[in-house]
Formats: C-alpha cells, sequence, structure tokens
C-alpha cells in the first residue's frame, strides 16, 4: 500500500485538510503501508516557501510524519515527456479559443437545449490553421480528449461510483503559459510513484472519472489504484466550512490551545460511527477503519472539538503543561482548574484569581451573609478541608443551603458564576485575599 497526502503551498492547511491527511496516514500506518508528502506547488505564482514550511510544521505538530517528500516543481520535465506523449496518442490537442469566446459558445449551446460542454472545436484545426495562429502570436493550451464512456469504480466510502466522460468538457490540462494543471500532474505522479490508494475529498470525484481516462491514456492500470472520497465537511449551520477557513486553520487553532490529541481523535472519528476519544495519531491507529465513514456530510462543530480538549487537559499532567501556564503556576493549581478548562490559555485567568489582584462586585442584599462569612472565616493555614468545615459554621449560623450558600461566595471570591471547586482554590487564593474581596463584595 501506498497513498499520498498532496496539499498545494499556496495557503495554511486548514481542519477539511488535516481530516484528508490523517485519513491517509492511519490507513497506511495500519496496514504496513507508505505515506508520502507531496507538494502541489507547479502554481509558482502563488506557492510560498512559508506556506510549505508552514504545511511540515502544522502536520508535524498534528502528529503526522512521512516516509518521502515530493515536489511537483521539481518533475516539470517528467510532466513535458507525458505531455509529448498524451499528444504522440492524439489524446491531448491544442486550443486557442479566449475565455469570452468559451462563454459565448457555452450560452450558445444552453440556448440550443444542448449541455454547455466543450464544443471540440478545435480538433478540426488545420495544420496550416494552427501555424497562423502562432504566427500571429497566439500560444496554445491543451486540451485531454476524453474518451465517450462512462467511467465506474467501487468508492471505499461512497460505494459504486461512475462518471459520464461524455457529459463533462475535455479538461484542460495544460495553460498556455505551459503550466501543467493539477489534474494532469496527479495522474503522472500517481503513476510514477505507485500510488496504491487515493483518499481525498468527495469534491474529487468528478475528477476521479477524468483522470481514470487519462491514467489509461498514459498506459497506468486503473485495477492497480482505490479511490476513497470522503463527503466534506459543512460548518454547524450545513453551510460550507470552506467560507471560514481563517477560522479553522490548523494553524489557528493551534495558536487557540487546542490540543493536537484533541483535533486528531475528533477529525479520525468525525462523520463516522467511531466514538471520538482523543489521542495522538500513533494512538488512533488501531481504530481507524474507513469504511465506517458515512456517506453523508460531516458537521466540524468547535464544541465538540472543545469537548474532546477538555477531555485532553483533564488528563494533562503538570510536567508536560508548566512551560505554557503563567509564571509561577504550581501543580496544585494546575490540579485544582485543569477539569474546568476548554483551552489551556484559560488557565492565565484562574492564575489571575488565584495569585492576582481581582475587584468583586458588590452583592446587593447579600452584605450581612457575606459579612457573617468573613467573621467566621477560620485562621490559616489551609487545606481543603478549609472549605467544608467553613461552609459547615455558615450553614449552621445562618440556616442557608444550596446555591443560596455556595454561590455569593463564589463570587465574592472568584469573581466568576463558575468554576474550579472551591475546596481546592480556596488555600491557593489564601486568607489574606480571601478577607479583602469578602469585605469589598459585602459592601462595607
Amino acid at each position: 500500500m501506498k497513498v499520498r497526502f498532496a496539499p498545494s503551498p499556496t495557503g495554511l492547511l486548514h481542519v477539511g485538510n488535516a481530516r484528508i491527511a490523517l485519513a491517509n496516514w492511519l490507513l497506511a500506518r495500519r496496514h504496513g503501508g507508505t505515506f508520502l508528502l507531496r507538494l502541489d506547488d507547479t502554481d509558482l505564482e502563488r506557492s510560498k516557501p512559508e506556506y510549505e514550511a508552514a504545511i511540515q510544521e502544522d502536520l508535524r505538530w498534528l502528529g503526522l510524519d512521512w516516509d518521502a517528500m515530493e515536489r511537483q516543481s521539481a518533475r516539470l520535465e517528467r510532466y513535458e515527456a507525458a505531455k509529448q506523449q498524451l499528444i504522440k496518442s492524439r489524446r491531448l490537442y491544442p486550443c486557442f479559443e479566449s475565455e469570452d469566446e468559451l462563454v459565448a459558445k457555452r450560452e450558445r449551446r444552453r440556448k440550443m437545449g444542448k449541455p454547455p460542454v466543450y464544443d471540440r472545436e478545435a480538433l478540426k484545426m488545420t495544420q496550416d490553421q494552427y501555424d497562423r495562429a502562432i504566427a500571429n502570436g497566439k500560444t496554445p493550451y491543451w486540451r485531454f480528449l476524453l474518451g465517450s464512456r462512462t467511467v465506474n469504480w467501487d468508492d471505499g466510502v461512497l460505494g459504486a461510483r461512475s462518471v459520464k466522460l461524455q457529459a463533462i468538457s475535455d479538461p484542460v490540462l495544460i495553460r498556455a503559459d505551459g503550466t501543467p494543471l493539477y489534474t494532469f500532474c496527479s495522474v503522472v505522479d500517481d503513476i510514477d510513484f505507485a500510488i496504491t490508494h487515493v483518499i481525498r475529498g468527495e469534491d474529487h470525484v468528478t475528477n476521479t472519472g477524468i483522470q481514470l481516462d487519462i491514467y489509461e491514456a498514459l498506459g497506468g492500470r486503473p485495477d492497480k489504484i482505490d479511490f476513497a472520497h470522503l463527503p466534506l465537511l459543512t460548518d454547524t449551520d450545513g453551510g460550507p466550512l470552506s467560507k471560514r477557513l481563517g477560522s479553522v486553520s490548523l494553524r489557528q487553532l493551534r495558536q487557540d490551545g487546542v490540543e493536537p490529541e484533541a483535533l486528531a481523535g475528533y477529525l479520525m472519528a468525525l462523520g463516522s460511527s467511531i466514538d471520538p476519544v482523543p489521542g495522538m495519531p500513533v494512538d488512533l491507529v488501531q481504530r481507524f477503519e474507513i469504511g465506517r465513514v458515512s456517506h453523508s456530510t460531516a458537521r466540524f462543530d468547535v464544541r465538540q472539538l472543545l469537548a474532546q480538549n477538555k477531555k485532553v487537559l483533564h488528563a494533562m499532567p503538570f510536567a508536560h503543561v508548566q512551560p505554557r501556564l503563567p509564571a509561577g503556576a504550581t501543580e496544585e493549581f494546575w490540579n485544582a482548574i485543569r477539569g474546568n478548562l476548554d483551552l489551556v490559555g484559560e488557565a492565565a485567568d484562574w492564575w489571575q484569581v488565584t495569585a492576582g489582584a481581582i475587584v468583586p462586585a458588590v452583592q446587593e442584599g447579600e452584605g450581612d451573609f457575606l459579612r457573617a462569612a468573613l467573621d467566621s472565616l477560620p485562621a490559616e493555614p489551609w487545606d481543603e478541608a478549609t472549605w467544608g468545615a467553613w461552609t459547615g459554621v455558615l450553614k449552621d449560623g445562618t440556616g442557608r443551603k444550596g446555591k443560596a450558600l455556595f454561590h455569593p461566595l463564589r463570587l465574592a471570591l472568584t469573581g466568576e458564576e463558575h468554576g474550579p471547586d472551591l475546596k481546592s482554590m480556596l488555600p491557593l487564593i489564601g486568607r489574606e485575599k480571601a478577607v479583602s474581596r469578602l469585605r469589598t463584595a459585602s459592601g462595607a
């Protein structure tokens, strides 16, 4: 088995890319195969070294490695040779129509009740017409002559799939500036690198039909390659996730504090019958089954991702997270707050509560109760038993219980409606701060 992940270094990886990369990696690792990272960088104007570096860095952060890496920009001579092979076999033909002319042609076909596919007019061009066009300064672009058949395959996720080639315009494989396009380069690469399984997004289904035809024209064996197309991700409203790429790039999620274990576990299970469990990819290999991916679109829900992130943080040891915590944060502090965090960055807020200076709001109508709490505040040293002893005295003295007892104390001590268990927080806050905050909140 040999698979490939083929991003274009024209931007940052987003969660849709990451899901494809992860599926390829897990399949290869589960079956002892090879994982190839192939950078589709033939778009020299938009491809940037900084994006290439970011792709590799983000993949490593997610826990993915690769057995080999290739760059399409280093294979232009090979694509030229494949181009000449297709020209020789009369499967690649030159065209000169401008985009305006093509738009007009499509509109005419629509008015005639015909599908708006390319009319193959360029096939009728004589050598003399071609030579005159070249002499007049025109440069051809090149289309692939599709076969007049239906391409069928058994998709690893979607099941039986077919593409009617006669209903598709002959695809442009080479631009007028000589640049080979993805549809072409990808097939040449898959043949040369002996790729056995192609796992990619459902938006490539039609591409697969076209590419299988090119594959055969170049002497490839379609029976030697399997395809699996993952349904595309949507946002929580069911809309295209691509419209929100800025908010779901791996770089942004990483900067926001999402842990790689949370993202990998969530993406591995997303859109399948597998329950998500946080873990690095190496820990998820035996749980992955591509056949369990649903045919339906999957919704990427940040809330569900954060739920996984919360699980990771709750189990994360202090030594692992210490460099990311505020200076001076202790293991006792981390153990007290970690179960209440969605993201590590939120620890800074609780550090301010325990070690900083907060000014709680005055609680109208709670002055007498908070002053009674202040009067009954025990002397230090404090430990986790202090909270229960103190609130027990308050309960007996005021008759309060439940929310009426605990809520005003939490607001006064932390300034927050909800948060970590106060039996752990109170010793971290300390008596001096507790006295000041209770006095302020009481209006004294």
